[in-house]
């Protein structure tokens, strides 16, 4: 297999073979996602033992903040390698890679 260069690389490589930014980090996300699906089975245990309200609460907004922590990684990720690979590429797929992040920030930012 052929690795793609600039002048042949589809502009939206989602399934890029040459890995994405956060590959190199691939454990250590894996790692949290599941401390992070812990965290939502033990939300369902809270309710279906009628815990406290707010304890839930408490419950959810460290749910929150990790999956933010998450997101914060792999969109820091994105732009130091996706996006800046793009633009020394230049060209269109540097635009479409620069208006992705900024599509994908104003989409955490509503959240």
């Amino acid at each position: 297999m052929t690795t793609p260069t600039p002048d042949t690389a589809p502009a939206d490589d989602h399934a890029g073979h040459h890995g994405h930014g956060y590959i190199t980090a691939k454990d250590d996300y894996l790692k949290r996602l599941r401390r992070i699906e812990g965290q939502a089975r033990g939300l369902q245990r809270m309710v279906e033992e009628e815990k406290y309200c707010i304890d839930i609460l408490t419950q959810v907004s460290a749910m929150t903040k990790a999956l933010q922590a998450v997101a914060m990684g792999l969109l820091e990720d994105h732009i130091s390698h996706c996006v800046v690979d793009a633009a020394v590429a230049g060209g269109p797929e540097a635009e479409a890679k620069i208006k992705e992040a900024t599509d994908a920030i104003a989409r955490l930012v509503r959240s």
